[in-house]
């Protein structure tokens, strides 16, 4: 097994389990287009669209959002650690292919939010069967919502009078998907890469927000449908982005997909292909 470099005083083991736990996000077709250089003062996350399919996603779009939401598994998981992460999101002077810097800003104990959603991390699943029907409790939904606002997302949970034509645009994304109790739709203030990024963590910490507390989740991210985005923009008011789609409910148990091993989630050197 390869051994890991140390780094924040964090001893190599601890080093491992951090990139182990980051590697755990969703991604498309369970692609894990991330990587990570682990360096004496910092942390490179790095994209590697080179595991993504050819096609279906123009723009990186979901290359972002999945590598957005293994940030925030790697930030819960130094906090964890006790260490106090620094986040600094497609660095100016860095290799094309950096989507972020990690550093550390000292140490810090998490609390109790933080320890939910790092030990959500190894339980959250994609749901592939249909939701069942039982209703979410309003606190609940509250608590996505939170979870949403603090990365400076917006959760936009789908109110009756906007459910058919919402859900006629979900069908237009996907025909066969199956009506949930919960239909969200993630937003963030602006567009672009770095709130793609941004996206990404909002949209894995309202996912593991919603493992915590039972429920089960089935993504629908919107790279493939951008006059899709563009209605839901129209739909909810021109002023937000539409990142992802989450159908949000209770379900049955669902499998771990297979994941690689950390130490081939390392690299030692930046690759030459260029990306953002």
């Amino acid at each position: 097994m390869r051994r890991f470099p140390a780094v924040f005083d964090l001893v190599p083991d601890q080093v491992a389990q951090v990139v182990q736990l980051a590697g755990l996000a969703p991604s498309p077709r369970n692609s894990q287009p991330w990587r990570f250089r682990v360096l004496p003062h910092v942390i490179e996350l790095h994209a590697a669209p080179s595991q993504l399919l050819p096609t279906g996603d123009p723009g990186d779009h979901d290359l972002r959002l999945a590598c957005g939401a293994a940030l925030l598994n790697l930030r819960l998981a130094l906090a964890h650690a006790g260490v106090l992460p620094v986040v600094t999101l497609l660095p100016r002077l860095s290799s094309p292919t950096v989507l972020a810097e990690i550093r550390s800003g000292g140490h810090q104990r998490p609390d109790a939010e933080q320890i939910a959603l790092y030990e959500a991390i190894p339980e959250r699943r994609t749901q592939r069967r249909p939701l069942q029907p039982t209703a979410v409790a309003a606190s609940i939904q509250h608590a996505l919502r939170v979870a949403a606002r603090a990365e400076g997302a917006w959760l936009h949970l789908v109110r009756p009078a906007e459910h058919d034509e919402l859900a006629g645009l979900l069908r237009r994304l996907q025909a066969d998907a199956e009506p949930a109790p919960l239909l969200a739709v993630l937003c963030t203030p602006g567009s672009g890469a770095k709130s793609e990024l941004e996206a990404g963590q909002a949209w894995q910490r309202v996912w593991l927000t919603a493992t915590a507390r039972g429920l089960a989740a089935t993504p629908l991210p919107l790279a493939e449908g951008q006059d899709i985005r563009d209605a839901l923009s129209r739909l909810l008011g021109d002023t937000p982005h539409p990142q992802a789609w989450l159908l949000i409910g209770y379900g049955e148990p669902a499998p771990a997909t297979p994941r690689r091993d950390p130490g081939e989630l390392l690299i030692d050197a930046v690759p030459n292909s260029g990306h953002r």
